[in-house]
């Protein structure tokens, strides 16, 4: 509390350490761009939705499974901007609904975004590996052991990762913005130049048929949404952007809806390819790469490259946004107080990334050591890494009403906005993990335990430790400095 006594200012923010208020709008937009990494999603996740692999001999409709994964993140987008346009968080969907249905209930939105966060981050550095390892073949080079080659890779990402998103969230938000733009230009340029060439057998009937197998849609949503899980990562910016209640709702607003337009387009240009595809090709773990390498491997291997380079850029994104979660968590006593450091010259929450990284690091190496194949391993931390989103998107869309309700703001419309949005990401959720479980899957059992520690973890906070769970839902308070020094101390 200041010595005027208001309760609105306090004369250090709780998350003091990190770099306030210097981030202009564009890095922000660079955050939710790279977290979903759009020019790798439109290039990896629809050829996940669409093969025999995942879904047997009747695959989804591409269009409609992207169209319906598109419309529930957009009305999460909805219900995460008018929260994000009050509360400046650094852990965004945690944060939010500490304040909108309570501590107990934010310790289970902090464990499933921490751990939606860090299956994309796992996926992402196996789908660099994967298509680092196909770059060189489409280029012809022989690689003497392809495993090791791709551990290799594995270990070099990590590393160069680590490295950006220690020395600064600025840097790094840069270098993915240039990636992930690079990457969507090479992406564009190669598909219209792929269609030009095979427009004589170019068919859109497969586009707009329906195999009446609803059960694939719900599963193939799920691993949609994985496309555009991500978009609200620029909540976690809020005390280091520096006009957080401006730029951060632009962000998280127009990223999954210029992103999803992007994403339509991909899902029809790859459904009429694969469909004409060999069945070699649709059953591959880099099914694009090999059917652009039939027409030309140069072709192949800049399209391994733009999306080998994508995923690397939301690997950081991701890292980037589960990390200031776990560091509140440092700082709140509900994690070890040793993740709530900063760097002393850098300002970033480096002991976090310190401990995280090699955690992320290792799953995809245990997949490639293992030997198991690189398709199957993307879908099933995919769908992990889906539900652990999907699960924050629900509570977090719920708290939505009450937040507003807490400071007096809370209308007819965001009480039925926050419903529908939570009973459709349910039904999703419910739906896929039912599909799932009967076909033998283990995922929703993974994600089930997930939510029952967290609910155990937070009960065992409520009884022993009350004071660390009653700090739950920290952000950067407004400082005195703020207002009577005429800018932000940093």
């Amino acid at each position: 509390m200041s010595a005027r006594g208001d309760r609105f200012i306090t004369p250090r923010s709780p998350v003091e350490g990190l770099s306030r208020r210097k981030l202009s709008f564009l890095p922000v937009f660079a955050q939710a761009v790279a977290a979903m990494a759009p020019a790798g999603a439109m290039t990896v996740i629809p050829a996940l939705v669409f093969p025999t692999l995942v879904f047997g001999s009747t695959g989804p409709n591409l269009v409609v499974t992207f169209g319906a994964a598109m419309a529930v993140v957009v009305l999460v987008s909805l219900c995460l901007r008018p929260m994000a346009k009050r509360m400046a968080a650094v852990s965004g969907l945690y944060s939010y609904t500490a304040k909108g249905l309570g501590q107990r209930t934010a310790i289970t939105v902090g464990w499933s975004a921490i751990f939606g966060y860090a299956l994309v981050a796992m996926a992402s550095l196996l789908v660099v590996a994967t298509y680092a390892a196909q770059l060189f073949a489409n280029l012809g080079v022989p690689v003497a052991e392809p495993r090791l080659f791709m551990v290799l890779v594995v270990l070099a990402a990590a590393a160069a990762a680590c490295f950006l998103m220690v020395r600064g969230i600025q840097v790094s938000a840069w270098f993915t913005l240039l990636i992930e733009s690079s990457s969507i230009a090479v992406l564009a340029v190669l598909m219209i130049v792929y269609f030009a060439v095979n427009a004589p057998k170019v068919s859109f009937a497969s586009v707009f048929a329906w195999n009446g197998n609803s059960d694939s849609v719900w599963i193939g949503i799920v691993v949609a949404v994985s496309a555009f899980v991500g978009f609200e990562s620029p909540t976690t910016l809020g005390g280091e952007a520096y006009k957080p209640f401006v730029s951060v709702p632009r962000a998280i607003t127009w990223t999954p809806i210029v992103a999803g337009a992007l994403y339509l387009l991909a899902a029809t240009a790859q459904d009429v390819a694969l469909h004409e595809a060999p069945l070699a090709v649709t059953a591959s773990s880099t099914p694009l790469s090999d059917l652009f390498a039939q027409s030309s491997p140069v072709f192949a291997a800049i399209l391994d490259l733009g999306i080998a380079a994508s995923w690397f850029a939301c690997a950081i994104a991701s890292v980037n946004a589960l990390v200031r979660i776990f560091f509140c968590m440092g700082r709140e006593g509900v994690a070890p107080r040793s993740v709530g450091r900063t760097h002393p010259v850098f300002r970033t929450p480096s002991t976090a990334i310190m401990v995280v990284m090699p955690v992320v690091a290792v799953v995809p190496l245990a997949v490639i050591i293992s030997g198991a194949s690189p398709a199957e391993g993307l879908v099933n931390l995919f769908m992990l890494g889906s539900y652990g989103y999907i699960g924050a998107y629900i509570l977090a869309s719920a708290s939505l009403p009450f937040f507003l309700r807490r400071i007096g703001e809370a209308t007819v419309a965001s009480w039925v906005l926050g419903a529908v949005t939570a009973l459709a990401l349910t039904a999703v959720l419910w739906q896929a993990a039912t599909v799932s479980v009967q076909a033998g899957g283990t995922q929703a059992f993974i994600y089930g335990g997930l939510l029952l520690a967290s609910a155990v973890f937070a009960l065992f906070l409520h009884f022993r430790r009350p004071e660390r769970l009653a700090s739950v839902g920290i952000y950067d308070e407004t400082r005195e400095s703020d207002l009577f020094l005429g800018k932000p101390v940093p």
